[in-house]
């Protein structure tokens, strides 16, 4: 199978070093360094061993940011950030072979409608990963955890290849992949966990563990997380949990040592994907008029950083003063 990766950040670069022994593979995307790297030297990656210890390997990637460099692909696996999801369908509609599949693994809403407007009549489909990874350096991938992976039928007319063939490949290369019909259930219980645990590591810099133990930041994580939760709900959509707060601590403990990948673009003063998880979450609320303070707070505080563009994790900061202006801010929400 000749895959395409669209994106050479910490995911794409997981799902490379992982799927390259069993496929022809190459990534694609715009990172000068990551690009030297790769090309010199491969890809180190990182795994914990379940000990308080860790073991690195190599391997060899093909990376390029030339178009014309890609074979004509079966796959096209996106990975980019949600905002980045229009200009990776114009590349994936010219590097997919005629009868190509689109696949997204990103976080967030609207994904998958925008791969599929942008690619028509290409076939996309819908993604949902629990994997996780983030970049230690150039050409150095830290992975975080494989999770699980849930994939959902394409949209449009069929692809030489099947999602049954996808999630055997990935089941090889070591994602635990199952098929499902109902991928809205799992977008939007991935999206309660994001919006409670994301944007509070990236305001206060913190790892994930550190919301399960500060009884205030848990609770704004709880807020976050219910307020998609009920707006799920509104929708008729049942979670594939039955607590969202509970979900997302036991989360919060099960990567406590992990730092989220909004944290992750806060720390190198890139754009996160906030619109896409507290702002669906705002949006959608609105829509189906549930109220949502916390996450239009969150949104809001996050947009904030954003328009700075520092590089925020540099800076001296008092948590409980972040926390407490959080709290204010969403209870005057509340009463607006």
């Amino acid at each position: 199978m000749k895959i395409a990766i669209i994106g050479i950040g910490a995911m794409g670069s997981l799902f490379g070093a992982h799927l390259h022994p069993l496929a022809d593979v190459t990534l694609l995307g715009e990172w000068p360094e990551q690009l030297a790297t790769l090309r010199e030297n491969g890809l180190l990656v990182e795994m914990a061993d379940g000990h308080g210890r860790s073991r690195t390997h190599r391997t060899p990637l093909r990376a390029t940011n030339i178009i014309a460099d890609v074979a004509p692909a079966d796959l096209a696996l996106i990975l980019v950030k949600s905002h980045k999801t229009a200009a990776a369908a114009n590349v994936a509609r010219q590097v997919l072979a005629d009868d190509g599949l689109t696949l997204t693994l990103q976080n967030g809403l609207g994904n998958l409608e925008t791969l599929a407007h942008e690619l028509t009549p290409h076939p996309a489909a819908l993604g949902i990963t629990s994997a996780g990874a983030a970049m230690a350096g150039p050409g150095h991938v830290r992975v975080a955890g494989m999770g699980h992976t849930y994939l959902s039928p394409p949209t449009g007319p069929g692809a030489r290849i099947t999602l049954a063939e996808v999630a055997a490949l990935f089941q090889q290369a070591g994602f635990p992949t199952d098929l499902t019909d109902n991928p809205i259930s799992l977008v939007w219980g991935k999206l309660a966990i994001n919006a409670g645990i994301n944007p509070l590591t990236a305001l206060l810099r913190v790892p994930n563990g550190y919301l399960a133990e500060d009884p205030a930041a848990r609770a704004i994580m709880f807020r976050a997380a219910n307020e998609a939760a009920a707006v799920a709900q509104a929708q008729g959509i049942n979670l594939p949990y039955a607590d969202a707060a509970q979900r997302a601590l036991d989360v919060a403990r099960g990567t406590a040592t992990n730092q989220s990948s909004m944290l992750q673009d806060i720390l190198r003063g890139a754009r996160t994907e906030i619109e896409a998880i507290c702002g669906a979450v705002v949006s959608y609320g609105r829509a189906y008029h549930v109220p949502t303070p916390a996450n239009e707070v969150l949104l809001a505080e996050i947009k904030r950083l954003e328009m700075r563009r520092l590089e925020m994790g540099r800076l001296e900061i008092d948590r409980a003063t972040i926390i407490s202006h959080l709290q204010s801010q969403i209870s005057t929400q509340e009463n607006l």
